[in-house]
């Protein structure tokens, strides 16, 4: 009856960080269809790729934090926490990697149809038309970035964990390394999106408490019901 709560913390610590971005997102991807401006075009492209590194860092932190403390909760030894840590990061990045991928094929042919009309409409040149396409996002370069990204932060609670034998003292060392990443992480949404900078950073930092508690508490009680 308690597994329909849990992703909404995790969706929501994100979500913080999505709204954050979406200010700076806005401000430079909604001029895309005026692709001569090359200053405006850069921007947008850099926009996008910092916007996909932070969410995905987060993302990283995040699960593969929430990971860790849920199976830690039932199996306390080491290896098993640092094996669950490093199979959430795989599975995490190739996750990541293949939505950004999908998402930005997905904006790319949008934005090429329309670049392709609008060439035809001026009678532009097939040059011309090359020219333009090379401000259009690349799938690949995001999908890599986005990737990376969810490695970096997923590598945050794996290298805290990794050389600490007593669990208790592994487990507040996860908490507070992650703790101390999602104010970072909140802080950054913030300046990025101009938001308040406080309210952000501590909006995604008890989202992430929340993610971690409600896993912590329910993989427990999974394994103490025998399963």
């Amino acid at each position: 009856m308690a597994s329909d709560p849990q992703p909404e913390p995790l969706n929501t610590a994100s979500h913080d960080l999505e709204q954050g971005l979406s200010g700076l997102d806005s401000r430079s991807v909604c001029t895309t269809p005026n692709l001569t401006d090359v200053g405006v075009s850069s921007l947008s492209k850099r926009a996008q790729w910092l916007r996909a590194a932070v969410l995905g860092a987060n993302d990283g932190l995040l699960s593969t934090a929430a990971l860790m403390i849920g199976v830690g909760a039932v199996k306390k030894d080491v290896k098993t926490m640092i094996l669950t840590g490093i199979a959430g990061l795989i599975a995490g990045a190739c996750s990541m990697a293949m939505g950004e991928f999908v998402s930005v094929y997905s904006q790319y042919d949008i934005e090429l149809a329309q670049l392709k009309r609008e060439n035809e409409a001026a009678n532009g040149t097939k040059k011309e038309l090359d020219e333009r396409k090379k401000a259009l996002p690349s799938p690949f370069q995001a999908a890599a970035a986005s990737a990376l990204a969810f490695m970096v932060g997923a590598a945050v609670p794996l290298l805290a964990a990794a050389f600490i034998r007593s669990y208790v003292v592994r487990l507040g060392m996860v908490v507070g390394t992650v703790s101390l990443m999602l104010l970072t992480f909140g802080g950054l949404a913030a300046v990025l999106g101009r938001a308040p900078l406080l309210k952000s950073s501590l909006r995604v930092l008890v989202g992430g408490w929340i993610a971690m508690g409600i896993t912590y508490e329910l993989t427990k009680l999974f394994g103490s019901a025998g399963l």
